[in-house]
């Protein structure tokens, strides 16, 4: 009993010494995450009805599904963001079996290197280069009008598929990451054996190593859906005016009509949106949000 009570003291001041540890992180998290949301939770939920007088109402949740505009705008980014996702994966998925089970010294050093490269600079700029390589006075349209792939320079610029290769590029690192992380994890001799048995190539990648790699893979889908889904600036200048991306209303709300009450509203669709599908997600591939965070 008293090895127990004197057991107990220790207990309660590692615990003491954790939280004073903590405590910056999570008053920072509180005053720059919760506070925020609970803020803006308030503007979405009230109406002006007169200067300075504001009641409770759902008129801005109301508009955003009156409006045909507002929900297409809405669908368009949640599709976009999703086939970016998926692509994305196609890509990243042999660049990290590479970097995780091919390579080995320096050259896995200068994979990882060559995927890193591109965040050296920021994303004002990496997203001005698509656009001097894209227009159409850029390098690439003069490029298939000298191999005679067109009569004219075209302009590649300001369509879906140039706002996707710009999201694709700036997200595939968040994709190899917590890939290579997973694949270092396989063990070979599993594969080895596999082969030893007759399995096939496509059964072996079926069978063992997406099962191994689905944490990886659901902490990169995630990661990237959500970066591509809150993305601003990528959309709006290689998509141009008409790129409907959702960001782009919400920016509008708050900046262009300074309608905060509409811009928290359409920032909260948003942010329900991302987590539904990261919910769905989750159960379709039966991963835990726990193992996954781990991963990235």
């Amino acid at each position: 009993m008293p090895a127990a009570e004197a057991r107990t003291p220790g207990r309660a001041g590692t615990r003491l010494a954790l939280l004073l540890l903590l405590a910056p992180a999570l008053l920072w998290l509180f005053a720059l995450i919760v506070l925020p949301h609970v803020e803006l939770a308030v503007l979405s939920l009230r109406a002006r009805v007169a200067p300075r007088v504001y009641a409770w109402s759902l008129r801005q949740y109301a508009t955003f599904f009156d409006e045909p505009l507002y929900w297409r705008t809405f669908v368009h980014t949640a599709w976009m963001s999703a086939l970016a996702t998926v692509v994305t994966l196609l890509l990243a998925f042999p660049i990290a079996w590479t970097i995780a089970k091919v390579a080995a010294g320096r050259l896995r050093a200068t994979l990882l290197v060559l995927c890193l490269v591109p965040f050296w600079i920021s994303e004002v700029v990496r997203t001005l280069g698509w656009m001097i390589l894209l227009r159409e006075s850029g390098v690439l349209p003069a490029l298939l009008v000298r191999l005679g792939l067109a009569r004219t320079p075209p302009e590649l610029l300001y369509h879906d598929a140039t706002v996707l290769v710009g999201l694709v590029y700036g997200s595939l690192l968040f994709m190899v990451v917590p890939l290579v992380s997973t694949l270092q994890t396989l063990d070979d001799a599993l594969i080895e054996a596999a082969y030893d048995l007759g399995a096939k190539g496509p059964a072996i990648l079926r069978d063992i190593v997406i099962p191994h790699a689905a944490p990886g893979i659901a902490a990169g889908c995630i990661v990237v859906f959500m970066l591509t889904l809150g993305n601003y600036l990528t959309p709006t200048l290689l998509g141009g005016k008409d790129s409907l991306w959702f960001t782009e209303q919400v920016y509008t709300q708050f900046i262009t009509r300074f309608n905060w009450e509409q811009g928290a509203a359409f920032g909260f669709l948003l942010l329900a949106l991302s987590t539904l599908l990261v919910w769905l997600g989750l159960r379709v591939s039966g991963q835990r949000f726990g193992d996954v965070m781990r991963r990235t």
